[in-house]
């Protein structure tokens, strides 16, 4: 019996109604962090960390919306990226102080120390 060979390369995930509603209202508000974020977070919700990944380093690259650092800093990791998690927990605990969030500083402090 010959076994079956499962496909190289990124692997197609669903896209869900949810999706398709952010998007939507993303046309109207490209740059909208939230936004951005709960599309990420639906990316993970449908079983595709890479791309709820890229979509959260898109948004931690010209964003100062604090839990999608911490949500990237996990994600990373998780993926085996530590270096890059690491990198991005900083830029977010950098941010949460400056926005006075000690709770989400505080958790992402948490998990660098944790990684380093």
């Amino acid at each position: 019996m010959i076994d079956p060979v499962e496909p190289k390369g990124p692997r197609m995930v669903a896209r869900t109604p949810r999706m398709e509603r952010i998007e939507a209202m993303l046309v109207d508000d490209p740059h909208d962090p939230e936004l951005r974020y709960f599309l990420a977070m639906e990316y993970f919700s449908a079983g595709d960390e890479e791309g709820g990944v890229a979509k959260l380093r898109d948004l931690t690259a010209d964003s100062t919306y604090v839990p999608a650092f911490l949500q990237a800093g996990q994600a990373l990791n998780r993926l085996g990226k530590v270096e890059e998690a690491c990198t991005i927990l900083r830029k977010g605990i950098e941010n949460a102080r400056q926005q006075g969030n000690q709770h989400a500083q505080g958790e992402m402090q948490g998990l660098l120390d944790s990684l380093e």
